[in-house]
């Protein structure tokens, strides 16, 4: 009918209103919202740019493991190879280079490598150049196997374990081998239960500081704590009271009345001393008197001296 306004089709459904419909012009053009700024290249997943970042990622996080993972370490030269051999250094292979000529210490390294069981292994001297970098090998080299830190905890538990009050050594920034041997082997002479090292900033157990503790580093467990002062407190909240070297320190070693109370000596770097956060640790500091005019001690000759005292003090306690 011409008077009818409604065209065919338009019809609306019962329940609807008229009105704004949904779109861009309608009620809810919010929706319609932009999702904020496009993300970098490396944050969008399946970008290229976002597929290297993440493969390099990947491989930095295999040179960190592989770099905290222990690995073996090739000694080369006559007389590293014949001491390391003298102080019965743990040894997986001896490397001789083929028609080397045979002086006495090749005699005597391949000798002791025998009488103990190592494998003596004839190699070409282009072979012998590859494994050991280049280095000066003089026809010799000797393969040691990664060194097994303890755990902190293990420490701690043997010391607490001992029939003895409690004696731990923990070293804070002593990066040369020579010293780390050194007090290894004042640590074992002295009744201690354990060395302790950080992670950071600190020698390891190579051949250097093997032959240094002339082998006293098999019969003394050595550990390593991620975080020194950390795992310092930890031993003070088990009881243990922790006194650091310091050329300041506090008191000096005759009135270390702590001497008979379980114990950790905290032996610091040359030079620096006691880190700071190390030496905030610390019950008491403690100095060694020396002549005037004298430089200080090394670490290895400090720790010496003190854990001399405390044995000395240990022992007399005993007698009465």
């Amino acid at each position: 009918m011409a008077g009818n306004s409604r065209r065919k089709g338009a019809m609306r459904k019962p329940g609807t209103k008229k009105g704004a419909v949904t779109g861009s012009g309608g009620q809810k053009s919010k929706g319609l919202e932009g999702k904020g700024p496009t993300p970098r290249a490396t944050m969008r997943p399946g970008h290229p740019a976002q597929r290297r970042a993440a493969a390099q990622q990947k491989q930095q996080q295999r040179r960190a493991a592989a770099k905290d993972k222990p690995t073996s370490e090739l000694v080369a030269g006559r007389n590293p190879v014949v001491e390391c051999l003298r102080a019965m250094v743990p040894t997986m292979a001896l490397y001789v280079q083929l028609g080397v000529d045979a002086d006495e210490r090749v005699t005597e390294a391949v000798r002791l490598a025998a009488d103990r069981g190592i494998s003596v292994l004839e190699v070409a001297k282009p072979e012998l150049d590859r494994l050991t970098g280049g280095a000066l090998h003089q026809g010799l080299a000797l393969q040691m196997p990664p060194f097994e830190y303890a755990h902190p905890d293990e420490l701690l538990a043997a010391a607490q374990d001992s029939s003895e009050p409690a004696l731990l050594v923990a070293l804070d920034g002593v990066t040369d081998p020579r010293n780390l041997g050194a007090v290894i082997r004042s640590a074992a002479a002295f009744g201690a239960d354990g060395v302790l090292l950080p992670q950071r900033r600190s020698a390891g157990i190579t051949a250097v500081a093997w032959r240094t503790s002339a082998g006293t580093a098999a019969k003394i467990p050595v550990a390593v704590a991620t975080n020194l002062t950390r795992t310092l407190r930890q031993y003070a909240a088990e009881g243990l009271m922790v006194v650091g070297l310091d050329a300041d320190g506090s008191i000096t070693v005759d009135d270390l009345s702590l001497a008979t109370s379980p114990l950790v000596v905290v032996v610091g770097s040359e030079g620096r001393g006691l880190s700071r956060l190390v030496r905030e640790a610390c019950d008491e500091t403690v100095s060694i008197p020396m002549s005037a005019g004298v430089e200080s001690l090394n670490a290895s000759v400090a720790a010496g001296v003190v854990l001399a005292e405390v044995s000395r003090r240990r022992r007399v306690a005993g007698r009465t």
